[in-house]
Formats: C-alpha cells, structure tokens, sequence
C-alpha cells in the first residue's frame, strides 16, 4: 500500500526540465532575432545600392543618375551628369563592372552608409536617407559618436552580412 508523500517531488524535475527548455528557447529566439535585424536592418537601402550597381553595370547611365534625384534635363547642383560619368562612366576613372559592387553597409543616424568599390584603386562611401531613397556621397567617412562596442560588433558580425551584399 503506497503511503501518501511516496510520490512528494516527482513532478519537481519534469517541471525544472521544462523551464530551463523555456528559457533557452527564449534565449535562441532572442538570438537569432537580434541576429537576423541586425543583418537585414539596411535591406532597402542595400537594395538601391544593387539597382545602381546594376544600372551602372548595364550602361544605363541616365537612369543611374537618377537614383541621385538627378536627371540629364534637370542636372543636380554641384554634380553634373558630366561629373556623375567621369565617376561611374566607361572613362578611365570611372566604375570597373568586373570590380563594382557594395562592400559594407553600415546604419548611421537617419541613414545608410554604403562603401563601394568602384574600381581596383577606388572605394567611394555614399549616402543613403532612410526617409528619402536617393544616393548620394556620404557626409562623413565613418559614422561619428558610435561606442567602442558597436564598432566591434559592425567588424565582427557585420561580416555575415557580406554574402547577402553581393
């Protein structure tokens, strides 16, 4: 005849078990969020930059200029379609096709910064507003005012995000 505290405890472990499964499924989930927004966070700037890359890789020079806000008919003020081809045209400064690309992508304030490679001797850093998707030459050549440890963070881990930038 089994006495009546026999069975005192049995359910303790099960229910230990379930709660330390709780909280690393919590804990992943937690992880591979934080990870995935930190990765995709720049997707739609990113993708200007490919439709630039793009449009320069095809000659479509006009319509890459517009990715600027600029056109041929009503030129932007300080950079000229004239300029706008001696940096991305088939000149001897301009793009590289077999080189063009994006190399980092890097969130700073109300916008992106997009490091390209244009040619095998040239890295340009451009500018992209969150709010307003029209390229332009970066500002600043870094983010200012990022924390030792967002640096750290953007060299290390923002390697992943390279595959996802080609």
């Amino acid at each position: 005849m089994p006495g009546y505290l026999d069975q005192y405890g049995a359910g303790d472990e099960q229910r230990e078990s379930l709660v330390k499964r709780a909280i690393a499924t919590v804990v992943l989930v937690i992880v591979i969020g934080g990870l995935g927004y930190y990765l995709f966070k720049n997707h739609s700037q990113e993708k200007i930059g490919k439709q630039f890359i793009s449009l320069v890789r095809s000659q479509s020079y006009p319509a890459a200029y517009q990715l600027w806000g600029c056109s041929e008919a009503k030129p932007c003020s300080g950079y000229e379609y004239d300029k706008f081809l001696e940096d991305w045209g088939a000149k001897a400064s301009g793009a590289d096709p077999a080189v063009l690309g994006i190399e980092d992508s890097e969130s700073c304030g109300t916008g992106v910064i997009l490091t390209m490679a244009v040619n095998r001797s040239r890295q340009e850093k451009l500018w992209i507003e969150k709010s307003n998707p029209v390229l332009s030459f970066s500002p600043v050549p870094a983010c200012p005012g990022k924390s030792p440890f967002s640096i750290m963070i953007h060299r290390t881990v923002g390697k992943l995000r390279k595959p996802f930038l080609k």
